[in-house]
């Protein structure tokens, strides 16, 4: 049996459901790394294998990959394919054939390409560098891991290991990559290799939320210090302030990022980033519908219903608010009281517009003001955040232009 017996772990069995009941699969990364195994055992061995064991990241597992195809291309490059089996996560890989392709080079260090459907990055922010394949450092590492494996496992003894360029492709990928972000991310020619754990859960929030990460770096990454726009990025949970991202403010589209309810996760990756970077980030605008970033008055940073009561009633804590800041009765009581009932945000907007379109502005610049400085304490690697309310028209709600 093909194994890096050395490790001694425990192979991972996708047989067992996740917690929610779904199939898991394997990562892109796993199965560049299991073709990448089988070409290897064709080039140094002659040996054709059926199946091979992927050491997995977490140093404890291995996971026993199928392989679809292996050959000689030409002399002295070998070529394996893999079926990505993404279990049932919504990917968009899913049945998609990796391709490994390997040969030796004279350098003594495993190189990456970009094989025909796997893309290339062309923007900073990413986990690669501009001009290379779109391989994260992951998949990356369990390659390099995996040469080193199968010298060992074919070629016992004090010899030295040669290098080898690899050359990791996807046969869908150039029709695959359209339906991904990679167009925006400025990832051309196909597919990215991806993966952390070498494991595909089955939920589609979590690649979301990854995919929220990947954006956050590029848009951080786009900021130019001293251009005319100011070093700046913008965060929509949806598409009500676009136009105003757009066109007010004049950000780039790269420098826009829809984070749709994970406003605390996309704070908590700017902050990672800066960190990493060791900088900081003079302005990052918030701007959206008050139904979602209004939550944040009751500490809800997951804004999605299924995880959060509605924000009305943190926007009438803030007039009764007002109220008591000893600046007179702004509020009737039975304005509050309409309010407070209210079964949409949107019906309290129109209510206090009714009311008072002087106070309207006045109450919703003080929550502008209040979602700043809590979205502020998240992310002290920011000097500065303004946040914008739109209702549903698109028309600004607080005082400020």
């Amino acid at each position: 049996m093909d194994h890096p017996g050395e490790l001694q772990r425990a192979e991972y069995d996708l047989a067992v459901l996740a917690p929610n009941g779904l199939r898991r699969g394997r990562s892109t990364g796993s199965c560049a790394t299991a073709a990448v195994r089988a070409a290897l055992y064709r080039l140094l061995g002659g040996v054709t294998l059926q199946q091979t064991d992927v050491s997995l990241p977490d140093g404890r597992h291995y996971l026993r990959v199928p392989i679809k195809a292996v050959r000689m291309v030409e002399e002295g490059m070998a070529e394996a394919e893999v079926l990505k089996d993404g279990g049932d996560d919504p990917d968009n890989t899913h049945g998609a054939t990796i391709v490994a392709q390997v040969r030796r080079n004279a350098l003594g260090e495993v190189r990456f390409f970009a094989g025909e459907g796997v893309g290339t990055a062309t923007m900073p922010g990413l986990r690669v560098a501009v001009g290379e394949p779109a391989i994260n450092p992951v998949p990356r590492a369990m390659m390099c891991a995996a040469v080193a494996e199968v010298w060992q496992e074919l070629q016992p003894g004090p010899a030295e290991m040669p290098g080898f360029d690899l050359h990791i492709g996807c046969r869908e990928g150039r029709a695959i990559a359209p339906k991904t972000f990679n167009p925006k991310l400025g990832i051309v020619g196909g597919i990215s290799i991806l993966g952390t754990s070498g494991i595909v859960e089955p939920m589609s929030m979590a690649s979301w939320i990854a995919s929220i990460e990947v954006y956050i770096r590029v848009a951080l990454a786009a900021c130019t210090p001293g251009d005319d726009k100011g070093d700046a990025v913008a965060y929509l949970p949806g598409k009500i302030g676009r136009v105003f991202v757009a066109q007010t403010l004049g950000l780039p589209d790269k420098r826009s990022v829809q984070i749709a309810n994970f406003l605390g996760d996309a704070l908590d990756f700017t902050q990672q980033a800066l960190s990493e970077e060791g900088r900081r980030l003079p302005l990052l605008w918030l701007a959206g519908h008050p139904g979602k970033l209004a939550k944040v008055l009751d500490g809800v940073w997951n804004t999605h219903s299924s995880k959060s009561n509605m924000a009305m009633r943190g926007v009438a804590r803030v007039a009764q608010d007002m109220n008591a800041a000893g600046e007179g009765e702004l509020f009737p009581p039975a304005l509050l009281q309409q309010m407070k009932e209210a079964n949409t945000v949107e019906a309290i907007i129109e209510l206090v517009r009714q009311q008072d379109a002087a106070l309207s502005r006045r109450l919703w610049s003080g929550i502008e003001t209040r979602i700043a400085a809590l979205a502020q304490a998240r992310v002290p690697a920011v000097s500065r955040i303004e946040v914008r309310l739109f209702d549903l028209e698109g028309r600004h709600l607080g005082a400020l232009a």
